[in-house]
């Protein structure tokens, strides 16, 4: 059973019969979730061009149900500014091919996705540009299906990047970020869910001063208020500012942000390296969530090295992101990311006492089992 905890004046109650909270887990998350890696002659020319870049972009996922459904429970989609529509509906690579006499790739926008306005999903502009969905509100739609279709399931978290900067020579220049982006990017995000269906800051911060007094004095929400929702992450700490701007603490706004610890938004941390693992566990028990990468490199990967996975599951963080989640093995190598046995583990630094297995346990697992059965 799936103990529920009363709410208070539009936040989280905090439930003090004992119960696990948000912050005392831990899960496995995709990197670059949209990924679906380069067609066949895309990658033939750049591995000409840029043996190393090739090799970093030498990977894939599946549709991101695939992903939810395989355990995966943070998923990361990269966003650029289209307001017009069109900004990267002809990329660079297709043409390029065709000069390198090389046969054609086939189309990789056959909805015509790319010419409308809003948000669109893809790695690097020209050459890595095409997605398991398209364009962001697609790919906020898929998830919000799977999430009604899984009630019980364990909170999702998305990480969302912003795209921007000067590119290299002949590539599409992106657009710039400014207030106004991110007022647009919480829009098209409260197109696809309901406030219902997300945690947000105000949840968090309640009747506290700043976010990040509540997150340090024990604010985040029990785990079960959480069931069935989503949480929205922002990746970049350099877009902080502008995203904070008009908002003190993030009030009304709907992403975290990857914060620097000691402002009144930090609730959220990013230390993408593991180690040393004693700063993540310091940050972890005072009461951040934070995400960490666990993959070694493509060397380290084809080696199937795992001590930078083992250090990142061993300090707590509670956001694991790779590149191979669960089923997801890397080529030529048995290299993967998965837990033992289902898809979240009680926090290793926190090792809250409520905590176990059955209280883990995923609404979507609990489906699964009885399709199996």
């Amino acid at each position: 059973m799936i103990l529920r905890c009363s709410v208070l004046a539009g936040a989280f109650a905090l439930c003090l019969s004992g119960q696990i909270r948000l912050n005392e887990i831990q899960i496995i998350g995709s990197h670059n979730s949209y990924h679906t890696g380069l067609a066949p002659s895309d990658m033939e020319l750049l591995r000409k061009r840029n043996p190393k870049a090739a090799d970093a972009l030498d990977y894939r996922h599946p549709a991101l149900e695939t992903q939810l459904n395989d355990g995966v429970r943070q998923l990361e989609l990269d966003v650029f500014g289209d307001a017009k529509g069109g900004l990267f509906a002809r990329p660079a690579y297709p043409d390029l091919v065709v000069k390198a006499g090389l046969p054609a790739d086939p189309p990789f926008d056959p909805e015509h996705a790319m010419e409308k306005p809003g948000f669109k999903v893809l790695h690097v502009q020209d050459i890595d540009y095409r997605s398991n969905c398209e364009p962001f509100t697609q790919c906020l739609t898929i998830i919000r299906d799977w999430s009604k279709a899984h009630p019980e399931h364990l909170p999702i978290f998305i990480l969302v990047e912003n795209k921007d900067g000067k590119p290299a020579a002949r590539m599409t220049q992106p657009e710039a970020l400014t207030p106004e982006t991110f007022d647009a990017l919480d829009a098209e995000i409260r197109l696809v869910f309901t406030r219902s269906e997300m945690i947000v800051p105000d949840d968090v911060r309640g009747n506290h001063a700043t976010l990040e007094e509540a997150v340090l004095t024990g604010g985040w929400p029990a785990l079960d208020q959480c069931r069935g929702k989503v949480v929205f992450l922002l990746d970049q700490r350099r877009v902080g500012p502008l995203y904070v701007q008009g908002h003190p603490s993030l009030r009304g706004r709907v992403l975290f942000t990857n914060a620097e610890p000691g402002t009144p938004d930090a609730a959220f941390v990013e230390m993408n390296n593991p180690t040393p693992v004693e700063h993540i566990q310091e940050l972890v028990r005072k009461g951040y969530i934070v995400r960490t990468m666990t993959d070694p490199g493509p060397q380290g990967v084809r080696e199937g090295a795992t001590q930078r996975r083992d250090a990142a599951m061993a300090s707590g963080a509670q956001i694991l992101s790779t590149d191979y989640p669960y089923q997801e093995r890397a080529p030529g190598s048995h290299y993967s990311v998965s837990f033992d046995d289902g898809n979240a583990h009680c926090n290793p630094v926190l090792k809250p006492s409520a905590c176990d297995a059955a209280s883990l346990r995923d609404g979507a697992d609990v489906q699964s089992d009885r399709h199996r059965r």
